[in-house]
């Protein structure tokens, strides 16, 4: 059961729900800025979004709801940490992976070889 925020216990993620979240490209733009972080802890407005306040509220939701982040309250804002140790111990190399693919794109976006290609 989730905890009183929204955000589901370790054994609770489902990589389906996680899925789901990283399908939407703001989404993903999120939860890699939080990578690249190493860690750091952001407000909602420090993400460079192309969306409305009403649907970063969504999309910051599903972000937490599917226990890719951990949000904090603090009265007029929120903080967002990407839950890195936990998806780790859920799902060994799943952000790796998201970050490796993330390069690969980059890359092939710029016009260079992407390894394994």
């Amino acid at each position: 059961m989730p905890d009183e925020n929204g955000h589901p216990d370790v054994g609770e993620m489902e990589l389906g729900a996680i899925f789901a979240a990283l399908a939407d490209p703001v989404r993903r733009k999120v939860v890699l800025a939080l990578a690249a972080d190493g860690g750091c802890i952001r407000h909602c407005s420090a993400f460079d979004l192309p969306v409305t306040k009403a649907t970063r509220t969504h999309h910051f939701r599903v972000l937490r709801e599917s226990g890719l982040i951990r949000q904090v309250d603090l009265g007029n804002s929120r903080t967002n940490q990407l839950r890195w140790s936990d998806l780790e111990a859920r799902f060994p190399d799943l952000l790796r992976l998201l970050v490796c693919e993330a390069a690969a794109e980059r890359s092939k976006a710029k016009g260079g070889v992407v390894p394994g290609a």
